[in-house]
């Protein structure tokens, strides 16, 4: 579906898929893609705790409702604005897991049994600039000019010990910590937000997605199926996720694709309606 973005010249096309993997019968993903706020969402459920598919759905659902209530209507926000306002409503969304995650546990007398935690890898494209948000180990990608570039950092134990020094990327790939989080919404009352932002070209296509698909697909392949399908970015989501399954699909995996295009014609009409998509 292709539609300009709220505030945004450049129309913007995305397509989005989600699959619980081969191994698992629950998809703790959640993804919600609004297309005339230029907005995409991705919340991965953290393995190892409870109710994991509880707090991505809540994650999604807050941080798209807050930011469609803030930012329709004002299409004058300056960048930074626009950047303080994801992080508000980020950490609103925050909050509101920690909250249900201490109720579940005082409803279970146990201040364990109950835990929850979500990672969140956001776009949010307004005034031909594209904001980033990352919490966690889920990924943001950049196609430009035929070369794909990671554009966020794992908050992991296993990212972590490979800054130090303490492991190559060959030990990396069979780690056991890989899955260990440093950063996740809903572990603490607060939570420190990744955010950045650049400008948005035309051509330009950006990949979100949870390591179900990062875990069983190499760079270099995420590259190759998105230069040669990104005429077509359904089938690309499509193709990624199928690769991701016959390479084990050991986890949920979902994947977001958005593509920049040319400059909207003036007077181009905008289209009010949502466009949700739920990975549940």
């Amino acid at each position: 579906m292709t539609n300009p973005a709220y505030g945004s010249a450049h129309p913007l096309e995305i397509a989005a898929k989600t699959d619980p993997g081969k191994l698992r019968s629950l998809n703790e993903d959640s993804i919600a893609t609004v297309s005339d706020l230029g907005l995409l969402v991705l919340a991965d459920g953290m393995g190892g705790y409870q109710s994991g598919d509880v707090a991505s759905s809540l994650a999604t659902q807050i941080i798209v409702e807050g930011l469609a209530r803030e930012l329709r209507g004002q299409s004058n926000n300056g960048s930074s604005d626009v950047v303080r306002i994801v992080e508000e409503v980020v950490k609103r969304a925050n909050q509101a897991i920690h909250l249900e995650s201490q109720q579940r546990a005082q409803r279970a007398h146990n201040s364990q049994s109950q835990a929850m935690g979500s990672t969140l890898a956001l776009l949010l494209f307004r005034n031909n600039q594209v904001t980033m948000a990352h919490v966690g180990d889920s990924r943001i990608y950049r196609l430009r000019a035929n070369r794909l570039e990671l554009m966020t950092h794992d908050h992991s134990l296993l990212q972590e010990q490979i800054d130090r020094g303490i492991l190559d990327s060959e030990a990396a790939a069979t780690s056991h910590n890989r899955h260990l989080v440093t950063r996740g919404l809903g572990l603490q009352a607060d939570v420190e937000v990744a955010l950045d932002e650049r400008e948005a070209l035309p051509g330009d296509v950006y990949l979100v997605c949870s390591d179900g698909l990062n875990d069983m697909v190499d760079n270099t392949d995420i590259e190759l199926v998105l230069n040669s399908l990104q005429a077509n970015l359904p089938l690309a989501a499509s193709q990624l996720v199928m690769i991701a399954n016959d390479n084990g699909g050991d986890d949920n995996i979902s994947v977001i694709l958005a593509k920049v295009g040319a400059k909207a014609a003036p007077g181009a009409r905008k289209n009010g309606l949502f466009s949700w998509l739920f990975g549940r």
